[in-house]
């Protein structure tokens, strides 16, 4: 029935601008805005939606993942840029955040509505 449906993900945030200038400007993604809400414009042609809740609660599971090359220059660069990296009980993340040893490489951060994101190297 959506075989040929071109469907796209979303998530809510509680300040549009705010979201607007992390994802612009921090991640260095480019952004439209349409009617209030945010269009990320991903590579591969990609979009994601994120749309003003007034009471928005943060996701708790990653909603957007960046795969990198090399996830020890991405996670100095977020620093570089501000951005904290989080630390989860339960994970043996090293020194930087970032978790080696159970599957691809990850590290984790959120956007300023507290939503979870995250890099992570294969």
């Amino acid at each position: 029935m959506f075989a040929d449906s071109k469907a796209f993900s979303g998530f809510s945030v509680d300040d549009v601008d705010r979201a607007r200038q992390f994802y612009g400007e921090i991640l260095g993604l480019r952004v439209s805005e349409e009617n209030g809400m945010l269009h990320l414009h991903l590579a591969g042609g990609h979009n994601v939606l994120v749309y003003p809740k007034p009471n928005h609660a943060p996701a708790t599971f990653t909603v957007l993942n960046f795969p990198v090359d090399d996830i020890d220059e991405a996670v100095d660069a977020l620093a570089a840029r501000g951005v904290r990296i989080e630390r989860y009980d339960g994970f043996n993340q090293d020194e930087k955040g970032i978790l080696r040893d159970e599957g691809p490489r990850i590290a984790w951060f959120t956007d300023p509505a507290g939503n979870v994101l995250s890099v992570l190297q294969s």
